[in-house]
């Protein structure tokens, strides 16, 4: 093997495990929270935006819920400066993932993931943007592993981007809506998000069942959506 190829395949195992062993030591993830939104975002300005935006792009590129990012988005900002600043701390999370398996892990992940990297080349390979909205809709997969196949693929990254961007959007909307606290009755807020999530869902469902050709993305996205005897 290549020495620049171990060079980075040993550059991207230590990488990980070193933001692995930040986030167990520090309790990072727990600690990004309502308090925290109130100690370091809400009354700091374009300060608080962008450590803001830098957090919730490192929490999702390291694979925890982008969900959680859009709940306090809602919570800090309120509904429609929240839904945007959710969705574009989910897309530089995407980013950053995308761009690490691009540049250290091609060889190493291509092992690694194998058969899921192969069917996601396969599954998007014609039309990139639409057939990467329809995954972003789905309510089921892992955003991490869609990100790390991504960057291993040929998929172009202007338009996996673009339409990652814009399949975020519904979920982060119902999340932002969650967390926002708009002047509604509690029920009524969470009544209308659990119907937003079920819509977006079921769009993401239908264009996968009308439009994957007999390709699949995942084993276990096909097994929850009911597909799996016809891959």
């Amino acid at each position: 093997m290549p020495l620049r190829a171990v060079i980075k395949g040993l550059g991207l195992i230590l990488s990980l495990a070193l933001v692995g062993y930040l986030f167990d030591s520090s309790d990072l993830g727990n600690a990004v929270n309502e308090a925290w939104v109130d100690a370091h975002i809400r009354g700091h300005g374009l300060e608080g935006t962008l450590l803001f935006l830098a957090m919730g792009a490192l929490f999702t590129a390291v694979g925890l819920p982008r969900q959680i990012i859009a709940f306090l988005a809602g919570y800090a900002f309120g509904l429609a400066p929240g839904t945007l600043l959710g969705t574009l701390a989910a897309l530089l999370g995407c980013l950053i993932t995308f761009i690490y398996a691009r540049s250290f892990g091609r060889s190493l992940l291509r092992e690694r993931l194998g058969k899921r990297a192969a069917r996601f080349d396969q599954f998007i390979f014609e039309h990139p943007f639409f057939m990467t909205l329809l995954i972003r809709l789905l309510p089921v997969g892992s955003n991490l592993l869609t990100n790390l196949a991504a960057g291993i693929s040929s998929v172009r990254m202007a338009p996996f981007l673009a339409a990652s961007f814009v399949g975020f959007l519904p979920q982060t909307l119902v999340f932002v809506l969650v967390g926002s606290g708009i002047t509604v009755a509690p029920t009524l807020r969470i009544g209308m998000a659990t119907v937003l999530f079920l819509l977006s869902g079921m769009l993401g469902a239908y264009l996968y069942h009308r439009h994957r050709h007999g390709l699949g993305i995942d084993d276990k996205v096909d097994a929850a959506l009911g597909e799996a005897e016809q891959s």
